[in-house]
């Protein structure tokens, strides 16, 4: 895999006023970064548009597949080529080449070990083939392109062999060493019929899925999977398929669960938002957290831009969260008159552990910030300094000061 990284040391900072650890991934480690910014960076950083969330949401997927190809965890077949190990799933081989379909059902049906004897088969060339199959990346020496066209023409990957002379093209014009080719390869489940592994029934419906997908998503399926099956039941049909039924879901909303787990995205509605989010925040789903967020933002408006701060809030929505301080800043001359935006404040001052009486408030940092934001023009300055003396008249009617 190629690209830049930000990598953050084992050792993590520490916020001493708040005393919120600055750890990678986490709520806590996004405000204690955010927290420590000069209000000139933080614009800088909230201009800056190349990383976007949806690419930190395709990073976080690729990395899961790339984590399930290299440890094979509940992989149901091995292959052996000339003497390398290579641990697969049956339902992806399956869902991403016809070739692979075929022997899983034709010639390799029912075994578990592979061997791969041709003396063309080349293991550096298959585990390249491995690794488009899973990620949609294709990274080798250029010296084993031609193994991998022999075997994506034998896999039947047309796309991948027209990609590859391209890129071998591109290699040799610029003396490149390496060919990488690739995108996200899962876009439907319906690419899934195969090969279960675990049923899981809910409102009678009965879902056959892989454990593979839901563990490796999953922090909570992963620990409801390998600490379960008191009930022993199992699918009728399938006597090998154990049976968990979930509670507290809906069919409906477990299928888009499904269909985000499988192909990292699913359909979301105004409707059906809040629901989802619920369910992602109980199945321990943080990127289809992040999906839900991104359709409530488009749904704010004056009317339930509170709301929807406390919703952020409440399921940890920090760009949520941030747009709505926006929201409230550009609105803050009519929403001081809400007592319900008083209460709030006093609220989000009291969750301040020991606060003094002049310590500041995050809600009212954060409300400050973007009214101060980009204020280039006089009239700029003028519309500001009305909306900072709103709030500070608020501040001064509640008893507070900060």
């Amino acid at each position: 895999m190629t690209g830049r990284q930000v990598v953050f040391p084992e050792n993590s900072a520490t916020d001493t006023l708040t005393g919120a650890k600055c750890e990678a991934n986490t709520f806590d480690g996004e405000r204690c970064l955010y927290g420590a910014l000069s209000d000139p960076i933080r614009r800088l950083l909230k201009e800056y548009k190349r990383i976007t969330a949806k690419a930190m949401q395709r990073d976080y997927y690729d990395q899961f597949l790339q984590t399930l190809l290299e440890q094979g965890s509940y992989s149901d077949v091995t292959f052996m080529v000339h003497g390398e190990m290579f641990k697969a799933h049956r339902c992806i081989l399956s869902a991403r080449s016809e070739y692979f379909a075929h022997m899983l059902e034709t010639k390799w049906k029912g075994k578990s070990a592979i061997t791969l004897k041709h003396p063309l088969v080349n293991p550096a060339a298959f585990g390249a083939i491995m690794q488009y199959f899973y990620t949609g990346r294709l990274d080798i020496d250029v010296n084993y392109v031609e193994d991998c066209k022999r075997l994506a023409k034998q896999c039947k990957i047309s796309e991948l062999i027209e990609e590859l002379e391209v890129k071998c093209k591109q290699v040799y014009e610029f003396g490149e060493e390496a060919v990488g080719y690739g995108q996200l390869p899962f876009d439907l489940t319906d690419s899934f019929p195969s090969y279960p592994d675990i049923c899981f029934r809910v409102e009678g419906y009965d879902f056959l899925c892989h454990k593979a997908f839901f563990c490796g998503r999953s922090d909570y399926f992963k620990a409801l999977l390998e600490d379960h099956f008191s009930e022993g039941e199992t699918l009728q049909a399938h006597p090998s398929i154990p049976v968990i039924t979930l509670h507290d879901v809906s069919h409906d909303l477990f299928s888009r669960i499904l269909y985000y787990i499988y192909s990292d995205n699913t359909q979301l509605s105004h409707e059906n938002v809040y629901e989802v989010l619920c369910v992602a925040d109980m199945y321990l789903l943080p990127g289809l957290k992040r999906l839900c967020g991104r359709t409530l933002a488009v749904l704010l408006n004056e009317e339930n831009v509170l709301h929807m701060w406390k919703t952020a809030k409440l399921f940890r929505l920090s760009r949520l969260e941030d747009q709505c301080t926006e929201y409230m800043a550009k609105i803050i001359e009519r929403l001081v008159e809400r007592p319900e935006f008083a209460d709030m404040i006093r609220e989000d001052a009291g969750n301040v552990a020991a606060r003094q009486e002049t310590d500041s408030i995050p809600l009212v940092d954060e409300i400050r910030f973007h009214i101060a934001s980009n204020v280039q023009t006089y009239s700029a300055i003028e519309e500001a300094n009305q909306k900072l003396s709103a709030l500070e008249l608020l501040l001064a009617s509640i008893g507070l000061e900060c």
